[in-house]
């Protein structure tokens, strides 16, 4: 009785600031949406004017926003998987696998040798290379959904190369950790068996029981499909974090296994939910972020942006070429990609807690919030842009 009583001060805040930052989030996505460009950037901005060292810093829980921006993120990646069957995820990974190499060597490169020019140590060099590698598959579901190429024909293309990086990170990760911590050669070989057992193992149950499950689990009530789709993404998600994947990976499996009628209508009754938790997440990446931190290291950080963002083009348009498409299509394929986000955060993590070197929080941080400020954009200008190319071509031939 005397926590309840103690507890309502303390509550009240919370409930203001955070109703006053979600309707600060709704005047924005009303914004972005009147004049026709992605709100995140605008989310990860209001992030960083009400966080730490900001304009007006709010004092709500962050383990609590934390929380909603990692659902966040796993709805996004479960929505995403809903577009496409087991059968269509094996032949994407098996047909693009020249693509996720490709997409590895141009993109950990530069992230490598910047470390090394900087005098970085060698272990320190591979994980800024897993940063400026890898792409956020958070931002990028978001950007596809907002666009409406959640179905277009260069998906199938962007959604491999996300899957193989996610995968990659399950490899990359374990062994990240145990250079930078020193720990034994056994637990990096448990923990990469874990992660490819996992896979595999829900792989398997989307491909051979898919449909079973799907009409197992379908019902008319709206209510209960939301409640078992969203306690089933918690909660393999969970699982697939526990033995060290990737939990986004193991929402967008969830999303595979589903199929049918009951795909259609859990992409409906999540869609709501999926969207609030979306802006959390990218609020909460804003808010992590200290503006006085930023200003040191953002000239590098912009050299970095140029870098990469034109690396992604190179190697989304190539992966698209792979896969036989063309034109505006493959440009969209490397725009879209550019995005850096969650993954990326984890790695200067791991790097800044084993004492490795301390300024790479910094650099990290400001190199993914201009990544992700620069992706959206570049995703949505993708079709201006090849129309300008275009028409500058056949100017040119006449």
């Amino acid at each position: 009785m005397l926590m309840l009583v103690a507890s309502p001060p303390d509550v009240a805040s919370i409930f203001i600031e955070l109703g006053a930052a979600t309707l600060g989030l709704a005047l924005l996505s009303r914004f972005a949406s009147r004049f026709g460009f992605s709100a995140i950037p605008l989310y990860l901005l209001a992030g960083l004017a009400f966080g730490n060292g900001g304009l007006l810093p709010l004092a709500f829980s962050q383990e609590f926003v934390h929380v909603g921006a990692e659902i966040g993120v796993v709805l996004l990646l479960f929505t995403l998987g809903l577009e496409y069957t087991g059968s269509e995820l094996t032949q994407s990974l098996r047909t693009g696998v020249r693509a996720g190499v490709i997409d590895f060597v141009f993109n950990f490169t530069p992230g490598a040798i910047a470390a090394l020019i900087l005098g970085w140590p060698p272990v320190v060099a591979a994980a800024f290379g897993g940063i400026t590698y890898v792409s956020s598959s958070g931002i990028i579901a978001k950007v596809l959904h907002e666009l409406g190429r959640e179905s277009s024909v260069e998906t199938p293309a962007i959604v491999s190369i996300l899957v193989f990086e996610d995968l990659a990170m399950a490899l990359f990760l374990p062994l990240l950790s145990v250079a930078l911590t020193g720990r034994s050669g056994s637990y990096a070989f448990l923990s990469v068996f874990g992660a490819i057992a996992a896979v595999g193992f829900v792989l398997l149950v989307a491909l051979r029981f898919g449909p079973r499950l799907s009409r197992a689990f379908s019902h008319k009530s709206d209510e209960i499909i939301l409640l078992t789709c969203f306690g089933m993404v918690l909660l393999v998600s969970g699982l697939a974090h526990r033995v060290q994947v990737s939990a986004a990976v193991g929402a967008f499996l969830v999303g595979i296994a589903l199929s049918g009628p009951l795909a259609a209508q859990a992409h409906r009754v999540i869609s709501p939910v999926r969207d609030l938790f979306a802006a959390v997440f990218f609020f909460f990446f804003g808010l992590q972020v200290a503006p006085a931190a930023l200003l040191p290291v953002l000239p590098l950080a912009m050299i970095l942006v140029a870098v990469t963002a034109t690396t992604k083009l190179l190697s989304g348009w190539w992966s698209a070429r792979l896969s036989s498409l063309s034109g505006v299509s493959a440009l969209r394929v490397g725009a879209t990609l550019i995005a850096r986000g969650e993954f990326s955060i984890v790695i200067a993590g791991l790097a800044v807690a084993a004492g490795a070197e301390p300024r790479v929080a910094s650099v990290a941080a400001a190199y993914v919030l201009l990544c992700a400020i620069v992706g959206p954009v570049a995703a949505r200008a993708a079709d201006p842009v090849y129309a300008l190319i275009s028409r500058s071509r056949s100017a040119h031939r006449k």
